[in-house]
């Protein structure tokens, strides 16, 4: 049995220094946070969520990295977006912070946000290694958003009802129960941070790739490392095994512990498994 913890992230980023904007190839800004110093490290959220998920841990990194936290496009800092919507698009972005921050980065990328940087990856000569935490990837054992679903979300969202999107992607995508749901919306400022950033939920979630379509990574030559919580769906651990035969050299490490939000469940275990992967 797995379970999902999530917890009341939606604070502000300590020990931020600056605010910093880069422009991606199609016009859109990308807005980040920057704290700390040492090698460039850039963060990339995932779908529900916004640079503020990386608060718990960001203090810890910051002790050995210059961290660059950015928002996706659609959500707070980057709101200003240049052309229509695709995946490929958001590589972009992310290449455009990374090549922002001087290059030879290491990139992390969770859940959604994990996904957006593998083609970010294959944007960019920017990037030195990357981590990859849970991304979302359609597989024969594992459907991450069926048509019928995608048809309900698109629905909800015609109607302009952000409590019920977001209900419906955790409920119908994430796999959680009602009463899970339920325990989220008591959490007050979680659920209000995640209203936020609903509207771009439609769109990421039609974006997922089915594992066939991920050779198209398989030349990313840089070192990559693939993250599992231990308490995940067992999905998740298949999943990854499955994208690490097609990334040449790319390794599994499974967070003892930990489900889908190490980086805020245990700040100090997230940012071990990334310094052990920097050495």
């Amino acid at each position: 049995m797995f379970a999902y913890r999530f917890p009341t992230w939606a604070g502000t980023l300590p020990r931020v220094t600056e605010t910093g904007f880069a422009e991606s190839r199609d016009g859109t800004i990308v807005g980040y946070e920057t704290a700390g110093a040492g090698p460039p490290l850039v963060l990339v959220h995932g779908a529900a969520a916004d640079r503020r998920c990386w608060a718990p841990v960001l203090p810890r990194l910051a002790e050995r990295f210059t961290v660059h936290a950015l928002d996706r496009r659609g959500r707070g800092l980057s709101a200003r977006e240049g052309g229509p919507y695709a995946i490929e698009r958001e590589g972009e972005d992310i290449a455009a912070v990374a090549e922002a921050a001087g290059g030879d980065v290491f990139l992390v990328g969770h859940s959604y946000g994990a996904l957006c940087s593998l083609h970010a990856a294959a944007a960019t000569d920017a990037i030195a290694r990357l981590v990859l935490y849970e991304p979302p990837i359609t597989t024969p054992w594992h459907e991450a958003a069926s048509p019928e679903a995608l048809a309900r979300l698109r629905e909800i969202a015609d109607e302009g009802d952000h409590d019920r999107l977001l209900a419906a992607v955790f409920r119908d995508l994430m796999g959680l129960s009602r009463r899970q749901v339920d325990a989220l919306r008591g959490a007050r400022r979680f659920w209000a941070a995640c209203l936020g950033n609903a509207p771009p939920l439609v769109r990421e979630s039609g974006s997922v790739p089915r594992i066939e379509g991920c050779s198209r990574f398989a030349g990313i030559g840089v070192p990559v490392r693939l993250l599992v919580g231990e308490t995940s769906p067992p999905y998740q651990r298949a999943t990854a095994d499955a994208l690490a035969r097609i990334v040449p050299g790319a390794e599994v490490v499974e967070l003892p512990g930990q489900g889908h939000m190490a980086m805020a469940d245990d700040p100090g275990l997230f940012a071990k498994a990334l310094a052990t992967f920097a050495e």
